[in-house]
């Protein structure tokens, strides 16, 4: 079973300044290195987050120690948006699933689909979501669906049989009979990997497929998903409950902001993905009218007055702030759970703003330019995430890949190999100034206005908004 690194033999000093730095530190307060106890998880058990690391990392003189929380910085970059670009190509790079992370997260489902089999001989287990899509990261959850003739699901009796066979951590098992789609949640004994399952629900197993026709579609998703999905991990913006959004409703914004981008061809593997990443949160972190309109991805893209998508809608329900019509259920509205939207628009706005000071033409003069990390600035892994992958690949290196191709099971390969990345040899030479929709809400109507990236600089280590 994984434990952290302070948990294990040998433990190294570092490691002790890594737990410290885990904790949460008010920025007025000293920070003393003595604890010897256990820190405790952070919220919701997240490996990835970075809460109460600002302090130490506020306080680095020199690019060295911050270094240790950019591992995919192994360059010099070129300056401006173009350097972007090459960072989110390594970012992309290095946290994309190696072989070792597929064939223990088939285990996993190996080990659940034999209770599940013990259970019902003739149910069909199916995997979705991001391991069905190959957009994972090193922490995420298994989505796992069970299609069998029941009147009703059978969550209770497959408790019983998880706890019997003692595959997950006593605690973890949790089941929500009261949710709109009712699962069961448990974390994997020997791997801390959370596992959901639901039972007899289609709409997961189509919606793997049709992000993987989009992911065809527009080769520059996968990379823009992985950095996005990063960034709202670690500020706990990851989950519904949480208060974030669902990677659902991520990619279907990635998709809509593609499809409607109005100077470039998204569909060209070539686009500068640091002008993307920067559009993005420019257009949902500060000129996404989020109280009139809702986004419509079927028939090519749109953006509907919310009155639209409410004429689809059934029991009563209203357009949630974040209004993303499902391009599979019309009248499901996507982002209906997601009540904390306007911080994640805060967050959104506040990447925007880092970003585009860090590639202005001033980013030149700044002190250590050549060490520090762009990406860094809004994003960083912690090294309990680094140690963790590490241990996988200890642990399951040499093993067979884990590949099946039967409906909705596991393609274990990311959706763009590593050892072949897009190119980046000449991207689109785009200035740093942006172009996005101005959102007024009303019917479909777009007023594209342009935001030049000119803005004074102020230099800041800040993370956790």
């Amino acid at each position: 079973m994984w434990r952290p690194r302070w948990h294990r033999a040998g433990a190294s000093a570092a490691a002790a300044v890594t737990v410290t730095s885990l904790l949460p530190v008010h920025p007025s307060l000293p920070v003393t290195h003595t604890h010897n106890h256990h820190p405790g998880r952070r919220k919701s058990d997240n490996k990835a987050s970075t809460y109460g690391m600002n302090y130490l990392l506020s306080n680095c003189t020199n690019g060295n120690y911050a270094s240790t929380w950019t591992p995919w910085k192994t360059r010099k970059y070129n300056p401006g948006v173009l350097g972007l670009h090459e960072e989110v190509m390594d970012l992309y790079n290095f946290m994309s699933p190696r072989p070792e992370e597929a064939a223990m997260r088939k285990e996993v489902v190996n080990r659940i689909e034999m209770i599940i089999k013990e259970l019902w001989p003739t149910a069909d287990v199916q995997i979705f979501g991001s391991f069905s899509t190959g957009l994972y990261l090193p922490t995420s959850d298994i989505d796992l669906v069970v299609f069998g003739k029941w009147e009703r699901p059978p969550l209770q009796e497959l408790e019983q049989a998880l706890r019997k066979h003692n595959v997950a951590e006593p605690f973890s098992i949790k089941v929500l009979d009261k949710a709109t789609v009712p699962i069961i949640k448990l974390t994997d004994q020997e791997t801390e990997v959370k596992v959901d399952i639901s039972f007899n629900v289609e709409t997961g197993v189509k919606a793997a497929s049709f992000i993987k026709d989009y992911v065809k579609m527009y080769p520059v998703l996968p990379y823009l998903i992985f950095v996005l999905k990063q960034f709202l991990l670690q500020r706990d913006l990851n989950e519904v409950f949480t208060g974030g959004i669902s990677s659902y409703s991520l990619i279907l914004m990635v998709i809509s902001f593609l499809q409607l981008h109005p100077r470039i061809d998204a569909r060209n593997p070539s686009e500068n993905l640091g002008v993307l990443l920067i559009e993005f949160f420019e257009l949902y972190g500060r000129h996404f009218n989020y109280l009139k309109t809702g986004i419509r991805i079927r028939s090519g893209g749109a953006y509907v007055a919310k009155e639209e998508i409410m004429k689809a809608m059934t029991n009563g329900y209203r357009p949630s702030t974040l209004c993303i019509e499902d391009p599979l259920l019309p009248g499901n509205d996507v982002g209906r759970g997601s009540y904390g939207a306007m911080h994640v628009k805060q967050v959104f706005d506040y990447a925007y703003t880092v970003l585009s000071h860090a590639v202005s033409p001033l980013a030149r003069s700044y002190p250590n330019k050549d060490s520090e990390s762009t990406l860094g600035r809004i994003i960083r892994l912690t090294q309990e995430v680094i140690d963790y992958r590490e241990w996988i690949i200890k642990k399951w290196g040499g093993r067979d890949l884990a590949r099946t191709d039967n409906r909705g099971k596991l393609d274990s390969a990311s959706p763009h190999s590593a050892d072949s990345p897009m190119s980046i040899s000449s991207p689109q030479q785009h200035s740093s100034a942006s172009s996005v929709s101005s959102l007024s809400g009303s019917d479909n109507v777009r007023n594209t206005h342009t935001h030049t990236h000119t803005h004074t600089h102020t230099h800041t280590h800040t993370i956790d908004r």
